[in-house]
């Protein structure tokens, strides 16, 4: 009974920790009153995890900058890809942390763009790589020349390169999301559809050109393609229908880390690698002990309206503060334990 009591007394001291400070404050409500945004006005948000600094884009505005946690925003340039990005995760900063690298795709405007200066200038893959969901690139290389792309509203369409975006190859419909490991090595998802009748994940280890089941898994998502997978360390972590799941050897094998209810997005890295953050349907859930358990889930603010397919969150490491937006609303900011 003595032990029974005090893990039950560890387990509502530490359910609330997450929530130590629920209050959630919106940050962007100037900057999106200022600013003449398209459709869908906030669309998107990264966060450099060893600085802090925090970019968001405005649907057909382009990147601003805060260096304050959104206490004050600028406009990075007045040279920006144009459009905008929805799929959450679909811009990314370099995972490894030895770039400034970014690369996003965006659904409707310009084509996939690469900035290797903090978003102030850019270049551009071929125009067949505009009206795209998500895009994955070769991190190891430092001229990548792996690309994996999924068409928009096309039946799951994946476009393979091997020549770092300059021309693009059709794999085939049915597609989800995917990541690139090296030059020749990369993962996808299928989702339920004519061509595809059962979800699963595919393997490549030549860049492409053929794929083989590596795992009897499902992301989760509407389509599969609203959830990326996450790269920390060697470590690719994939949220699919009921849990969380990792690779170790370039997605040859995986293994699950835990039971996640109602995942929507993530995860997202911590301070440590033990560390995790997803976005559930309920809110935010945290774990300390590397996916096995999670705290109860922190309520997103009321104006938000409930989390959709097309909700970001973020974390900033070096000052302990979550982000939390989808598409069309505010940016909010929940600074812990301050």
């Amino acid at each position: 009974m003595k032990t029974y009591l005090c893990g039950l007394l560890f387990l509502v001291c530490a359910a609330p920790a997450l929530a130590a400070d629920a209050n959630w404050r919106p940050i962007a409500t100037d900057l999106l009153k200022s600013e003449k945004t398209g459709f869908g006005g906030l669309c998107g948000i990264v966060v450099n995890h060893q600085s802090g600094d925090l970019w968001v884009n405005l649907s057909d505005r382009g990147m601003f900058h805060s260096g304050d946690r959104g206490e004050t925003w600028k406009r990075v340039s007045n040279t920006q890809p144009t459009g905008r990005t929805e799929t959450p995760g679909c811009w990314l900063l370099n995972p490894t942390g030895k770039t400034d690298k970014m690369v996003t795709a965006l659904v409707y405007g310009s084509p996939i763009a690469v900035s290797a200066d903090r978003a102030a200038t850019w270049r551009y893959l071929d125009k067949q790589s505009c009206h795209v969901d998500w895009c994955a690139v070769d991190w190891t290389d430092p001229d990548p020349k792996f690309v994996l792309a999924l068409k928009h509203e096309t039946g799951g369409l994946l476009l393979a390169s091997s020549d770092g975006g300059k021309s693009f190859a059709e794999v085939g419909k049915g597609y989800g999301t995917g990541w690139v490991f090296d030059r020749q090595t990369a993962v996808v998802a299928t989702v339920e559809s004519k061509e595809m009748p059962k979800p699963r994940l595919l393997r490549t280890t030549d860049g492409g050109k053929t794929f083989k089941p590596c795992g009897d898994y499902s992301p989760v998502g509407r389509n599969s393609a609203q959830v990326l997978p996450k790269w920390r360390a060697g470590v690719l972590y994939w949220l699919v229908d009921g849990g969380l799941i990792v690779t170790a050897d370039k997605g040859e094998t995986w293994k699950k880390l835990g039971e996640v209810k109602d995942a929507q997005y993530g995860p997202i890295f911590g301070k440590d690698a033990k560390h995790l953050f997803v976005l559930t349907k309920a809110g935010v859930v945290e774990s300390t002990d590397g996916g096995a358990g999670w705290t109860k889930p922190l309520a997103p603010p009321q104006a938000m309206k409930g989390i959709g397919g097309l909700s970001w969150l973020e974390y900033d490491p070096t000052n302990d503060v979550l982000y939390l937006m989808k598409m069309g609303s505010d940016l909010y900011r929940l600074a812990r334990g301050k």
